[in-house]
């Protein structure tokens, strides 16, 4: 990537830097598929501790973290529930359909967080119905943050109280941690507190914390046993996966407390594009490091919006009804500055095309 590229697309855009390059070359590697990976057990007991759980295991993404979760906690026929937007839904080619052969309850929500009365509605249209036409919801699925949210974060009295059903009505819960230690440096609350609310969790380091490769999934031992067939059937093991997992391993040491950084630069964003006439922010005061917004009052469609700042070096991307910028470790500073510039210049020439339009004689 050009050095004058600013890349606001998404937090996998980071690049390894040379501190994680230089572990991920000196790391200690073995056969990771028999368990012998030195530096895979060791990210793998650091997870664990960290999450909380009694164990964890290392999967060559998070994509297939949900897919071994779902499959590991469910049966063919069986029902889960995820909000509408959950990434397990929009971003996982029916993955949990195609592999676990479970049909997928919605909820519709506004910001990928939904209550115990939507949940409770939501397994009631489900397994409500007349015998033998209801479905048992198995899993309950919660997104921290919520990607397609704007990046929102479950508080942890959301948590309980949602676990809390679930365990009462014998249904699992699993969250799809993806940015979990966004939502951790931003409120505080330990990853364990978050993780105790749910049966399965996983991390992925390959956003925020700004590794090249590699998601641990934790859980209860029971869990990762079936865990670990249902990676060897997909294809998720490796051989001298080390190498990767040192990159994880140092991003955590590293990389964790700096997310702060990047949430005050989604703020900086935010309130910048606030003051350019024709955009409307969808998430004025983000939570962590994501901001969206449309900019249908300059009379353009979002995606033309992104193609000209492209033009100009700014890469964003278009999300369902919205732009999204993501802020990450190769965002500086001079970087939102620069994007907020180019995002002014060209609401600028919109909003004069707009006008020379209208003023044109018939």
């Amino acid at each position: 990537m050009a050095e004058d590229v600013v890349t606001l697309l998404s937090d996998t855009e980071t690049q390894p830097t040379a501190g994680m390059r230089a572990a991920m070359t000196a790391a200690e590697v073995g056969d990771e598929q028999k368990g012998e990976d030195p530096t895979v057990c060791l990210l793998q007991d650091r997870v664990a501790g960290l999450l909380g759980k009694e164990g964890a295991l290392w999967l060559p993404s998070g994509t297939m973290c949900n897919l071994v979760a779902v499959k590991s906690q469910t049966q063919p026929g069986d029902a889960i529930v995820a909000d509408w937007m959950a990434h397990v839904i929009r971003a996982e080619s029916g993955g949990a359909a195609l592999a676990s052969g479970v049909r997928v309850e919605p909820i519709q929500t506004e910001r990928g967080i939904f209550t115990v009365d939507e949940l409770k509605e939501a397994v009631g249209r489900t397994v409500t119905v007349p015998p033998p036409y209801g479905q048992p919801v198995r899993l309950v699925c919660v997104e921290q943050t919520h990607n397609f949210g704007g990046g929102a974060i479950w508080s942890l009295d959301e948590l309980n109280v949602v676990s809390d059903y679930a365990r009462k009505h014998k249904m699992l819960l699993h969250m799809d941690g993806a940015r979990l230690l966004n939502a951790c440096v931003a409120t505080g609350v330990p990853a364990a507190d978050f993780s105790a609310t749910v049966d399965s969790v996983w991390i992925d380091f390959t956003k925020g914390l700004g590794a090249p490769i590699g998601a641990v999934l934790a859980g209860t031992k029971d869990l990762l046993r079936e865990a670990r067939r249902y990676k060897q059937l997909f294809g998720g093991a490796m051989r001298q996966a080390g190498i990767a997992a040192a990159g994880c391993l140092y991003a955590i040491d590293h990389h964790v407390d700096r997310l702060a950084e990047d949430h005050e630069h989604a703020r900086l964003l935010a309130r910048g594009l606030l003051t350019v006439n024709g955009i409307h922010v969808h998430t004025p005061m983000p939570e962590t490091n994501m901001v969206f917004f449309d900019v249908h009052a300059l009379g353009v469609s979002n995606e033309r919006f992104v193609d000209l700042m492209a033009a100009s070096g700014v890469r964003m991307s278009q999300t369902g009804r919205a732009i999204r910028a993501v802020t990450h470790l190769d965002v500086s500073r001079c970087g939102i500055d620069r994007a907020l510039n180019v995002a002014q210049e060209v609401a600028t020439n919109l909003n004069k095309e707009k006008v020379d339009e209208n003023e044109s004689p018939l």
